[in-house]
This record gives structure tokens, sequence and C-alpha cells, in this order.
């Protein structure tokens, strides 16, 4: 068999198995530690709608200033986020404090 020939078959082949691949998008959604009700119901709506659209989810708690003292608040909001959004998609990271943010994964369910 040619040399060149059995590269070509192999970059072919590898160019399907790339097109046949699924791109995982990373949807954010930011809040503060003292969120509102109807905002949080606004940006709980988004996530809803990105985990049915089967793109991963990342929400996050900014703090700014000295409202790091929040953090318990922080990790409550985003543990109810996911309590609410159980049903749409699974916690691939519980909330992690990196810095000023406060970070957790939600990946969506498998139909």
């Amino acid at each position: 068999m040619d040399y060149k020939k059995f590269l070509y078959e192999q970059k072919k082949r590898e160019k399907s198995l790339k097109a046949k691949a699924t791109k995982v998008t990373v949807k954010e959604i930011r809040f503060g530690p003292q969120t509102d009700d109807h905002d949080y119901e606004f940006k709980k709506k988004h996530a809803t709608k990105f985990l049915k659209e089967g793109a991963k989810l990342k929400a996050y708690v900014f703090f700014k200033g000295r409202s790091i003292i929040y953090k318990d608040q922080g990790q409550i909001l985003l543990l109810k986020l996911a309590q609410e959004l159980e049903e749409y998609g699974k916690v691939e990271q519980m909330p992690k404090l990196e810095g000023k943010r406060m970070i957790m994964f939600i990946a969506p369910k498998k139909k």
C-alpha cells in the first residue's frame, strides 16, 4: 500500500470522527450573595433553558469587597439552585470557593 494513500485515509478517518464528536458548551450564570427572589427566579429560568438545550451550567456567586463574609449565604443560594434544577441536570461539582467566587457546575441529564 502506498504510504501517502495510508496517510490520506488516516486523516479522512480522523476528520469524520471529529465531525461526529459532540461539542460541550458551558453557559455561566452569576449571582450576588444577596440576590433577590425575583432575580433568582429569572436566572433559574435561564439555567433551565440552558440545561434543556444540553449545555453545561457554571453557576457562581461573586463576592465583591467585604461581602465575602456572606460565604454561607452564597453556598445556600447555589445549593438551592441545584435542588430546584435536579430534574434537568445533576451537580458535577459542589459549590467551592475559589478566590472571590464560589463556583458550582451542573451537567444536563441525558435524554
